[in-house]
């Protein structure tokens, strides 16, 4: 974005249009950002045009007159330094708050781009899974961590129509986030293949080891899984992660009536520890415990075992939220469609947002797939007996025509 050049008429110049001159200078501008930026075309409405009026004329300590900033400056010399200096910042700060703010309002691309050499990804991942938690409860029925990227350490509470889930953090390093839960999938789905290969060799007759309880990763195996870069930052953010799963805890309590009759306190992942480090001080290879509840759901499982494969591209949503809505959608629509009110996605999704809020980021998140596609469904918004209901709709090979998606699964308050 601070490659990006905008040519910005002055705010005394814009100040003297009129307000059909001032929306049409602001699409011009809306335009050119698309195009520089690589968006689509896109019109912006009455509401995104009156901000960006707003925004256009307000005052910053650089638009006032010397003797406004300060009433002692007498030396016209100074005075006309001081005016120069404030035509200099005004300029440049209002090109990059300009194009701070067309970026918040037109819609942008929902996933970031894949790390160098990704294209190796598919032969370097077999599947990406999913696990479920116990019985017919799933982790992707609710969010278990956190879907902001900064810090929290309140407990989040599910209140479902058989039981009561809780999830928390250590004291220390608050509750793990969704992007921490990166690490997860990559345990569940190193699980799943060990268990695969050890199938194929016994159903050849073969007597092989089950696979271990712990498996032992390097840091840039990880990180390539989870298509991320390989600089120092994220190997510097990947023991912090370790840490926050560790230290996060899942809590089923059973309400009467339900199907289950004990309480369950699980972990994300059991205790790690660093095997190697890198001469930066880095995490070079680390040994993770597999939880018993995973381990158990993946090798023990008889049949099947209770996972989900997802889409590589979900590693790439830069949106918590955006993850969120994708394991519902995979979790209920499948290869057909599922629908959720708001307020239930607010509640599964354990946002610390009030609903007002989470509305409108919501909201935004389903215009921007218009332009940017979520992977593997397409959202939309549909009118229900109660209010607005999210329409999640598989668009991959195999989807299910309209008729046959009568069944689909729905969700509302």
């Amino acid at each position: 974005m601070h490659s990006l050049t905008l040519d910005l008429l002055p705010r005394d110049t814009f100040a003297g249009l009129s307000l059909h001159e001032r929306n049409d200078y602001l699409q011009k501008l809306a335009a050119e950002f698309s195009a520089k930026s690589g968006r689509p075309p896109f019109q912006l409405d009455k509401n995104a045009l009156a901000r960006l009026r707003r925004f256009y004329m307000r005052r910053s300590f650089a638009d006032l007159e010397p003797s406004e900033a300060n009433p002692r400056v007498v030396d016209s010399e100074l005075a006309a330094a001081l005016r120069r200096l404030g035509e200099t910042i005004k300029a440049s700060e209002r090109k990059e708050d300009m194009a701070g703010m067309l970026k918040a309002e037109l819609p942008g691309p929902l996933l970031r781009e894949a790390p160098a050499n990704d294209e190796q990804f598919s032969l370097f991942v077999p599947a990406i899974y999913d696990a479920a938690l116990k019985d017919d409860v799933n982790l992707m029925d609710i969010a278990p961590f956190s879907i902001a990227k900064n810090r929290r350490a309140t407990v989040i509470r599910y209140e479902l129509n058989d039981s009561i889930i809780t999830v928390d953090g250590s004291a220390e390093h608050g509750l793990a986030t969704v992007f921490d839960y990166d690490i997860f999938l990559h345990m569940v789905s190193y699980l799943a293949e060990e268990t695969r290969r050890y199938r194929i060799d016994e159903s050849k007759g073969l007597r092989p080891s089950l696979p271990p309880r712990a498996y032992c990763p390097s840091a840039s195996h990880i990180l390539k899984f989870c298509r991320r870069s390989s600089g120092g930052k994220q190997y510097k953010s990947l023991e912090a992660a370790l840490d926050r799963l560790a230290g996060t805890r899942v809590k089923i309590v059973p309400l009467y009536g339900g199907k289950r009759r004990e309480v369950v306190n699980v972990p994300l992942i059991d205790k790690y520890r660093v095997v190697s480090s890198t001469a930066n001080g880095h995490i070079d290879h680390v040994e993770i415990n597999i939880p018993t509840w995973v381990y158990d759901s993946v090798v023990r499982e008889k049949g099947t075992p209770q996972i989900l494969t997802l889409n590589p591209d979900y590693f790439l949503i830069t949106l918590g939220l955006g993850r969120v809505v994708y394991r519902l959608a995979r979790r209920a629509a499948g290869r057909t469609e599922a629908r959720y009110s708001i307020g239930e996605i607010h509640k599964r999704s354990g946002s610390p947002q009030a609903l007002p809020q989470f509305t409108q980021m919501l909201k935004q998140l389903v215009a921007h797939s218009k332009m940017f596609p979520f992977p593997d469904y397409d959202l939309d918004f549909i009118d229900g007996q109660r209010g607005q209901l999210l329409r999640m709709r598989f668009r991959g090979e195999g989807a299910h025509s309209s008729k046959e998606t009568s069944g689909a699964l729905s969700f509302a308050i």
